[in-house]
């Protein structure tokens, strides 16, 4: 006798969907503290560029209006900036956006994604949404090895994602790293170079992965306007890909994704080099510091190629306390166990008297 199925209660997501883990960004308050300090989040600690800002207050007459759904002015503007080719380019709602395109147009169920144990989430939920396995592989040293993802790849793989700088370590992988790996993918496999922090980087081995993507096929570079170019709020990322992927990618990208304040200041942020110049300066003076500072009380610090540091504790427990401790003194910075790194914690490098007092405060929980 056939079995009846009971009727289904209320509407259900697909298979999968409530076995994610959503994602959690850094912390922004800390309950009776009136004005924290947030160093949580990677921003930029000098802001956004007041060019970007007047630009972005000029489109008040014009928000009754659509923006360019094809991005084409900034689309203009970041190919001259970056030396591209604007028909290979493809704008999202952040960097975030543009990965979940490509996972979407790309994955199936069955399919895998590989990228590395701490690499950031944003690559798994979305490949995760389209029921697709995500592999990652070890980083001993905090850092991606080539080797290790090429053992997790296989016929079923279709993405293979790099943060470079990666986030959160700020570990980096060199050109000729990158060039292997592109070159022992099959033809079929896009690889993908997240640069959302290339800005940043002064090591001599690194270096942007756009010269070795204009002669590929199967390669992918993104960059954001989140981090050195301060425009977080308004969420901006783009992609350099060959034009077969982006055709591709605009079939089912969102029309107008990116807001028309989001193009005016974006536009007018490329044009203040200064500013840029500044961001970066901020920066690279700040992290040897932190180093030395951190190392002297006794802590495990990486050398990055980020805006931020990554401090090691003995054990998760110290990380916790740390933590804390840092909250009470008004300092929100980023536990990361949920990369993999429950004894560490991210620390955004801010303005100058930002940065003293988060140093004095974790001399305080050292002492």
């Amino acid at each position: 006798m056939d079995t009846v199925s009971p009727p289904v209660s209320q509407p259900e997501p697909k298979s999968g969907i409530w076995e994610i883990a959503a994602y959690v960004g850094g912390k922004s308050k800390i309950e009776g503290v009136a004005e924290p300090t947030k160093l949580s989040s990677n921003e930029n600690a000098l802001g956004s560029s007041l060019k970007a800002i007047e630009a972005f207050e000029a489109a008040r007459a014009k928000l009754f209006r659509y923006p360019d759904g094809h991005a084409a002015p900034l689309r203009e503007a970041v190919a001259a900036y970056h030396g591209l080719e604007p028909e290979r380019l493809i704008f999202g709602n952040g960097s975030d956006e543009v990965f979940g395109v490509l996972n979407q147009a790309w994955l199936e169920a069955g399919d895998n994604i590989v990228t590395g144990e701490h690499g950031f989430l944003a690559y798994r939920i979305s490949a995760e949404a389209c029921q697709a396995e995500v592999r990652l592989a070890p980083e001993p040293a905090q850092r991606v090895e080539i080797e290790r993802l090429l053992e997790l790849v296989d016929a079923r793989t279709k993405i293979v994602y790099i943060s470079n700088p990666a986030n959160p370590t700020g570990t980096w992988n060199t050109p000729e790293e990158i060039a292997d790996l592109r070159s022992r993918l099959a033809p079929h496999i896009l690889l993908v170079i997240d640069e959302a922090y290339a800005e940043f980087a002064d090591e001599p081995t690194y270096q942007s992965a756009f010269a070795l993507a204009r002669n590929c096929d199967n390669m992918i570079v993104t960059r954001t306007f989140s981090k050195i170019h301060g425009l977080a709020g308004l969420r901006v990322g783009f992609g350099y890909a060959p034009v077969r992927v982006i055709e591709a990618l605009d079939r089912i990208r969102m029309p107008f994704n990116i807001n028309l304040p989001a193009q005016y200041a974006a536009i007018a942020s490329l044009a203040d080099q200064a500013h840029l110049d500044a961001s970066r300066a901020q920066v690279l003076q700040w992290r040897p510091r932190f180093y030395q500072a951190v190392r002297a009380l006794g802590y495990r610090v990486d050398v990055s190629q980020g805006n931020f540091v990554l401090i090691h504790f003995a054990d998760e427990a110290q990380a916790v306390r740390a933590n804390e401790h840092l909250m009470q003194k008004g300092f929100i910075v980023r536990h990361v166990a949920n990369y993999g790194l429950p004894h560490c914690l991210r620390v955004t490098i801010g303005k100058d008297y930002e940065n003293e007092g988060f140093l004095a405060a974790l001399g305080a929980f050292a002492g």
